[in-house]
């Protein structure tokens, strides 16, 4: 009878967890529900996609593809040095800051036109200021496509209006604006709502285009984009508590629901702890033949530890008990070693916030002390 007992409780016992379980897919599945042909939500911090939909289907990327049109000109150009615009880089059809040939302004100026205003003429400006022409521009585009493993990715032009070999894919353009927003700069440009800059006597100002900005808590970014043959196509990105998110959606009518959507769930999946919250990050340590008894020291720069909501962080402090001189700044006197639900994840140095010299004991006792 004890057996038939046991036997029915662990038998609720999994049913209830399968039950749990598939409610919460069906939860999950609600949740990211969207109007995309193609979708992604990634984490940049554990390099992981949260949420995929169509993730490699080659498709057309309009605007968003001056994400990596930014990149390309940060990491070739001088923002502060000023452009003489191109003859053939005026008259580009689709959105516009309106340049003449002639025209002089800088490259900063060109890249707010460009990814707040999603100026295309800024954009072929911008092409021919870094590489001389269009085809040489989209050579360094797509070899640093190719640097970064990308196989599904071909860019034609600097501005994304429609071309028969242009494509990206919703995997693959999470993943070149996880590599944009490491720029300091281009985060600050894709971030800012609007920016006022002149050409000769004439100032323009520029306004982002991007609703997220104003209406959706933590959002920095990125970029929208817009062909009757892409549809609407946009990539968000957003902070809180450390956590980064980027979202991208190809061809999505809905699209600003989407993303909310979507920032939504992937916050309410994560989970970002502190190092300070598992352990002592500031030290004090015995010095030995040096003129200070003891030095401080602490762990510099610790970025929070982001894992999904069920991972467990521990920490195990690796330190000397005592130090002998001399010690100088920033010397590494310990670690701090993460692990995550018990196997080793990552470490963070110990690092002295003092110097002391080394003291020329004369007697035995000095030594000993």
């Amino acid at each position: 009878m004890r057996d038939l007992k046991t036997w029915v409780i662990s038998l609720f016992i999994i049913v209830s967890i399968i039950l749990t379980s598939l409610a919460i897919m069906a939860s999950a599945e609600e949740r990211t529900k969207n109007s995309a042909r193609a979708a992604t939500l990634y984490s940049s911090d554990i390099g992981e996609f949260l949420y995929e939909k169509n993730a490699d289907t080659r498709l057309p990327m309009a605007s968003t593809t001056k994400i990596m049109t930014a990149l390309i000109v940060l990491e070739n150009c001088d923002l502060d040095k000023t452009v003489n615009v191109h003859p053939d880089a005026v008259g580009i059809e689709g959105s516009s800051i309106y340049l003449k040939a002639g025209d002089a302004l800088t490259v900063r100026d060109l890249l707010y036109s460009l990814l707040l205003r999603s100026a295309n003429d800024a954009a072929a400006a911008l092409a021919y200021a870094t590489s001389g022409s269009i085809d040489g521009f989209c050579a360094l585009m797509n070899e640093r496509a190719q640097s970064m493993g990308l196989k599904d990715t071909k860019f034609e032009n600097p501005h994304g209006l429609d071309s028969e070999n242009h494509y990206t894919t919703a995997r693959e353009l999470a993943l070149i604006t996880a590599e944009a927003l490491k720029n300091e700069e281009f985060r600050k440009i894709a971030s800012t709502y609007k920016y006022s800059f002149t050409i000769g006597d004439s100032e323009r100002l520029v306004v982002n285009h991007n609703k997220l900005l104003k209406s959706y808590e933590g959002a920095i970014g990125v970029k929208t984009g817009f062909t009757k043959k892409c549809g609407r196509c946009l990539v968000g990105a957003a902070e809180r508590d450390g956590i980064t998110l980027i979202t991208v959606t190809l061809d999505a009518p809905d699209d600003w629901r989407d993303h909310k959507a979507l920032f939504d769930y992937g916050f309410d999946s994560l989970n970002s702890t502190r190092v300070e919250d598992l352990c002592k990050t500031e030290f004090k340590i015995p010095i030995s033949c040096g003129k200070l008894d003891y030095i401080t020291a602490s762990v510099k720069d610790t970025a929070p530890l982001i894992s999904y909501k069920k991972d467990v962080f521990t920490a195990e402090i690796d330190s000397v008990h005592f130090l002998v001189a001399p010690i100088s700044v920033g010397d590494v006197v310990g670690k701090i070693n993460i692990y995550k639900n018990g196997e080793y994840y990552t470490s963070f140095n110990i690092v002295s916030n003092q110097s002391t010299e080394r003291i020329k004991e004369k007697r035995l006792f000095g030594l000993i002390k």
